[in-house]
């Protein structure tokens, strides 16, 4: 059987999404349904960018499924010294069992599991950030049910979260309006794969209207530090705030991925709040990734 690979949400089926989410969610109220069924397992994380709640998850995750798990920073491999993506694939691989990778340039991620013979889990890339979408559809299932036929508005950058926002519409098949200033869309390809259910507005008013969850991230990526002066002036007026989320459904979500740069994409007000999912929403990388992590062994 083909070896399955995680670098975005389309990887799977929509059956498979649902089934994950699900089993995310009986893991987190009962552990012990899971009995160290990753005994003698190693997942190997490359990290080209840093990571808190990724890193910690995935390491909890591979523990608790009594599992192992090994680190490794671009400059301890020979990756970092020029090895060929395709002869770490082939090496690394016949040793683990599972490689998650953070990385800049998603082609590396695809040339990687081309080469991979175990599944490849992509931990970020610059282009999508599927564990980060298992995790907030398993917040919004927990608080609101399912997702289906709902309303989701995107305010921010189309970068990689709003990306996988555009693919998880398309599979868990609800609305979702994304917010962006000029010259910040997602990828026009993916736009018009989905353009039956996922709308670009200018005004973040109009996307946040009468939506069920209202989600954002920061205006300035990793790797994009130098472009942050810039960034906050061509994102003025897309802070998510009381104001903005009055807009919304009167029991609408705010969730964001962190970190959060209070002041700036969201006020403290908001990500305080008690519509404000956001520190659930965190935690459940780690349910959703023993999830995943356990579909993947399959």
């Amino acid at each position: 059987m083909a070896t399955r690979h995680f670098l975005t949400l389309m990887d799977l089926s929509k059956e498979e999404l649902h089934a994950i989410i699900q089993r995310a969610i009986a893991l987190k109220h009962s552990p012990s349904l899971s009995a160290d069924p990753l005994k003698h397992k190693t997942l190997a994380m490359i990290f080209e960018k840093a990571s808190t709640r990724t890193r910690v998850a995935f390491e909890v995750a591979m523990n608790q499924l009594g599992g192992s798990s090994l680190f490794l920073a671009n400059s301890d491999t020979q990756l970092g010294r020029g090895e060929p993506i395709e002869d770490t694939a082939r090496v690394l691989s016949s040793m683990v069992d599972f490689i998650t990778i953070r990385t800049y340039d998603h082609a590396k991620l695809e040339l990687f599991a081309r080469h991979s013979t175990v599944p490849v889990i992509n931990a970020l890339s610059d282009d999508f950030h599927p564990c980060q979408l298992l995790a907030d559809i398993q917040t919004f299932f927990e608080h609101r049910g399912d997702i289906k036929g709902k309303s989701v508005a995107w305010v921010g950058d189309g970068h990689n979260m709003c990306q996988s926002y555009i693919n998880a519409a398309e599979l868990f098949d609800f609305e979702l309006t994304i917010a962006c200033p000029e010259g910040f869309e997602p990828e026009s390809w993916l736009m018009k794969r989905t353009k039956a259910r996922v709308h670009i507005v200018r005004d973040p008013k109009e996307a946040v209207r009468n939506a069920d969850l209202v989600a954002t991230d920061v205006w300035t990526s990793m790797g994009l530090e130098s472009e942050s002066a810039l960034r906050i002036k061509q994102f003025t007026g897309f802070q998510v705030n009381a104001e903005l989320m009055a807009l919304a459904k009167p029991d609408a979500l705010f969730m964001h991925c962190l970190p959060a740069h209070r002041g700036e994409e969201v006020s403290a007000e908001v990500l305080d709040a008690p519509h404000s999912v956001v520190w659930e929403e965190a935690e459940n990388r780690l349910h959703t990734k023993k999830a995943l992590l356990e579909f993947l062994s399959r």
